[in-house]
């Protein structure tokens, strides 16, 4: 007998044997069927721990929301532990769960200073570290966040637009958040940027209100008794700055004094800027963040790459919200979000 088509025939008493020829399996010769093998391999089982801020704003609790929702789906357990906007708290967080030894540890730093030491500790002990939207002074293996000199560069050349060269009284109030902050040390160096550009402008006020709407009210009503001229007000997170607006409102300036903000984007900064509170908002969608903060994730845990070694950076891209048309720049958070 021969060879036909590739099966070779042996007679064994009266009964005719077909041999297959010894060739790989198909799952071994094709990449695909290992791929989400090896990314269970990777991820599977692994802990993130998270250190937020607070967990009693919308960001952290949507940023949390998102990272759960994922995770759940990739058999990742999320470990938080809330500081409650206590740096102090944060810091000591951070130091147990380096002896903790989580696979990830991902932060929202309090200020520039706080975590500077211990994230590098983190590193050196073999865990990736990854911060999000505001960073400390040290470079970690990813920053997930907006470009927040860029957001304040963007908000000042509009201010400069509505405000400058003779169209208004040229006055500007800063409410800036914790002063120490990257987000706010950020957005000041990107505002001033442009307002030194400009002789017209004036900025009377540039005060911290330390995230809260309270100091934000105090802080803008003793402004306007000082200039009831006063062309705008830049609120470094619209949460906050709805305290701002409201104290506008309070003085009878709705309208006349532009209120500006950048969020985080949670519905009622969209509905402020509807009703009339903010003249418009520079949104990032922390929703959107929160799938970033997973990427980056991911990618930390298949990499590899010795922690400390390279810094990824996933930037936030910013929406201006005008009124109801820009809805689709804020989001719900009693929606799933769409990932």
């Amino acid at each position: 007998m021969g060879r036909k088509a590739g099966i070779t025939l042996a007679l064994l008493g009266s009964a005719a044997v077909a041999f297959q020829p010894s060739t790989p399996s198909r799952a071994q010769n094709d990449p695909r069927s290992q791929m989400r093998p090896n990314f269970d391999k990777a991820v599977k089982g692994k802990t993130v721990a998270w250190v937020p801020l607070t967990m009693s704003t919308t960001i952290d609790i949507i940023w949390t929301k998102v990272m759960k929702d994922n995770f759940d789906r990739y058999g990742i357990n999320l470990v938080v532990r809330d500081p409650n906007f206590s740096s102090d708290a944060q810091l000591q967080a951070v130091n147990s769960l380096i002896n903790e030894k989580p696979d990830v540890l991902v932060v929202q730093n309090a200020n520039v200073s706080v975590l500077t030491r211990s994230l590098k500790k983190a590193m050196e002990a073999g865990i990736p570290v990854i911060q999000v939207n505001m960073m400390s002074n040290t470079a970690t293996d990813a920053y997930v966040g907006v470009d927040n000199v860029d957001l304040g560069r963007k908000v000042a050349q509009d201010i400069v637009q509505q405000c400058g060269g003779g169209r208004g009284s040229g006055k500007v109030a800063l409410v800036q958040g914790e002063a120490t902050a990257a987000a706010s040390l950020e957005q000041l160096q990107g505002a001033m940027e442009i307002f030194d550009k400009d002789k017209s402008i004036k900025v009377v006020s540039s005060q911290a209100a330390n995230w809260d709407s309270n100091k934000a009210n105090e802080i803008t009503a003793t402004v306007l008794q000082q200039h009831p001229d006063l062309c705008a007000t830049y609120g470094f997170w619209g949460m906050m700055q709805q305290g701002a607006a409201q104290a506008v409102k309070t003085a009878g300036l709705q309208g006349k004094v532009k209120v500006y903000a950048t969020t985080d984007g949670p519905r009622s900064d969209c509905d402020a800027v509807e009703q009339g509170l903010f003249h418009k908002v520079l949104s990032y969608r922390s929703d959107v963040q929160g799938g970033q903060i997973t990427d980056a994730v991911l990618t930390v845990l298949q990499n590899g790459v010795k922690p400390g070694t390279k810094q990824l950076v996933y930037l936030s891209n910013s929406y201006w919200v005008e009124g109801k048309k820009d809805r689709a720049y804020c989001f719900d958070l009693e929606q799933p979000a769409d990932r």
